[in-house]
């Protein structure tokens, strides 16, 4: 496995396990902080209102510019946000969080797709693609078990400076990939 895309699938992965943790548990957050139906509802849509409109437009942008830097300052600014979790006190806080989170993923999905795709061994294109879309979901899971834990034992709080933890630690891993 080339060196570019260890770094691509361990950083992921590491961003996974933070960003998962929150998962089917938004809906009590939200609710906690006076969020009805309509407004979880509208929380989540504006996250993917803003995140498909700016992959669009960012995704081209991407053609044009450096990739991994792009990457990377989605990954910095996608913990930022999850961080954010912990000044949200009022629905309208979680809609400016969930319109950051999208314009964070914006910036770093579509460059992480196509450094992927341009350095995946082509040979094993099929296996490669799978271990990059079937390992998320695996450690999604686990986070998904370990947040709905910590949330139970200890609080909300915790989880979001976890979460943002762990995103942290996933952009300087993924920053790697700037001197490869």
């Amino acid at each position: 496995m080339k060196p570019i895309v260890k770094v691509l699938l361990i950083g992921s992965g590491l961003w996974y396990l933070g960003e998962g943790m929150l998962g089917p548990l938004f809906t009590i957050f939200a609710q906690k902080i006076g969020g009805d139906i309509l407004e979880i509802s509208w929380a989540w849509a504006t996250y993917l209102f803003v995140l498909g409109i700016l992959t669009i437009i960012l995704g081209k942008y991407a053609d044009r510019c450096d990739k991994r830097r792009m990457m990377v300052y989605g990954y910095g600014l996608n913990a930022l946000f999850t961080f954010g979790y912990l000044l949200v006190s009022k629905p309208i806080h979680l809609f400016i969080v969930q319109a950051g989170l999208g314009l964070a993923l914006a910036l770093a999905n579509p460059t992480w797709s196509a450094l992927y795709s341009q350095y995946q061994d082509k040979k094993k294109g099929g296996s490669s693609w799978g271990l990059a879309h079937g390992m998320p979901e695996i450690v999604v899971g686990i986070s998904i078990i370990l947040g709905g834990t910590i949330i139970h034992y200890f609080s909300f709080h915790l989880l979001f400076l976890i979460m943002g933890t762990l995103q942290v630690i996933a952009t300087i891993y993924q920053a790697k990939i700037l001197k490869i």
